[in-house]
């Protein structure tokens, strides 16, 4: 008895000693259902970082070398159950930090769980506006909430510009209903307004997740004179647009938000996809040896051809990378520890988008830029054209290269309001 036991008593220790050695990061997100090639897509990016860093002997965190420990946790792009899994890993008294999320609403109800455990979190590859501003709004002063995704001001405002400069004067305002498209359709209104109103909205129209025929939407758009669409939405329902436009014999084209790069949107598109545009922060072409070791690598880990979202997994890579190097500078696997590290990186980290100096500062609650790493320059348009995302223009293509073999500007807390 006494040897069982004992026995026991070494295998917990055991057990508590190898948890010690290792660096919990959880990765979340949807993996299964609309917003899957988002979610898979920035999960298995960061995998492929924890991966190099695991392959290299692990993140030097004092004086030894720590492998990074994968928790996987599939929302389902759904609210309770994203706020279920929040629960779960706020509980953790061991968990370094997460990565993931992609829709607005799993983080409106999960990510308050984890703030007030103060869990330190980077949001990526996206959610919208409201997933940042929810903490500015209640005056949060100590905030462990991160994102690491070309926010929404960044967007909006760059498929404005495009409309504009593209000659259009009439456009559709188009969206779903997720607090995601409701967010987004709130940011593009307003940066019509900031750019002088050069755009006149002909008509703003809703759909709902789940929808496949918008027939009724478009023909409204088109007897209102809409020469293009502004549309902000999340998964395959934006191929039932442009799939639409093609059933009336509308040729107005779609701009907005980056997730009409997903590979649903452009599978189920096919032709009618081609000429459509959306900001990208990555696109997949070898424009730089890191881009293309980064490609090869994806394709070769996940025996794929084509990314199913090349920005969801770039961002998922270079986001690990972040989160490690704070670790280190941080000297420590304490949630809390790191998030201090974050908000003042010392050392520049090398991504395949970019090489970051400084991307966060100190939380400031009057604004949310102080918690997101993303600038203007860093983001370019990219286009639909026969199955793939390309560069919309040359000139996007070489400030891309530059981008991501030089230092970005580090930031000093004084950034602009979006």
């Amino acid at each position: 008895m006494f040897r069982q036991t004992l026995c026991g008593l070494l295998l917990v220790a055991a057990s508590g000693a190898q948890a010690a050695d290792t660096v919990k990061i959880a990765l979340t997100g949807p993996f299964s259902g609309g917003s899957a090639p988002m979610g898979t897509s920035a999960r298995d990016g960061s995998k492929l970082a924890i991966a190099e860093i695991n392959a290299a002997g692990g993140i030097q965190v004092g004086n030894k070398k720590m492998k990074i420990e994968i928790i996987e946790r599939d929302d389902e792009a759904k609210n309770e159950r994203g706020a279920l899994i929040a629960q779960e890993l706020a509980a953790m008294s061991d968990l370094s930090g997460v990565i993931g999320t992609v829709n607005t609403g799993v983080c409106l109800a999960g990510d308050k769980h984890l703030q007030e455990k103060g869990i330190t979190k980077i949001i990526c590859p996206a959610a919208g506006s409201a997933s940042m501003t929810q903490w500015s709004k209640a005056g949060v002063k100590d905030n462990s909430i991160f994102r690491f995704a070309a926010y929404d001001g960044i967007q909006a405002a760059m498929v404005v510009e495009e409309a504009i400069n593209r000659k259009f004067t009439k456009v559709a305002v188009v969206f779903d209903s997720t607090n995601y498209g409701v967010s987004g359709r709130d940011d593009m209104l307003e940066q019509i307004k900031k750019q002088g109103n050069k755009l006149t909205v002909v008509a703003q129209e809703k759909f709902n997740i789940g929808d496949k025929d918008m027939t009724a939407q478009l023909l409204r758009a088109k007897s209102a004179g809409a020469e293009a669409i502004l549309i902000w939405a999340i998964g395959p329902e934006l191929a039932a647009v442009s799939n639409g436009e093609a059933k009336i014999g509308m040729k107005a084209p779609l701009i907005g938000g980056w997730t009409l790069s997903m590979s649903n949107y452009i599978d189920n598109a096919g032709k009618n996809g081609n000429g459509t545009l959306m900001p990208q922060t990555f696109i997949e072409e070898a424009i730089t040896p890191k881009a293309k070791s980064f490609i090869d690598g994806y394709h070769k880990a996940y025996k794929v051809d084509r990314i199913p979202s090349a920005v969801a997994a770039a961002q998922g890579y270079d986001a690990l990378y972040i989160l490690a190097a704070a670790v280190k500078q941080a000297g420590s696997t304490d949630t809390k520890k790191i998030k201090e590290a974050l908000e003042d990186l010392k050392e520049p980290v090398k991504g395949v988008i970019a090489t970051w100096s400084h991307p966060y500062t100190k939380w400031d609650p009057a604004d949310v830029t102080s918690h997101e790493a993303f600038r203007r320059e860093q983001v370019v348009m990219g286009m639909v054209k026969d199955g793939r995302v390309v560069f919309g223009n040359d000139a996007d293509r070489a400030r891309l290269i530059k981008s991501a073999t030089s230092v970005t500007p580090a930031k000093t807390g004084k950034t602009k309001k979006k």
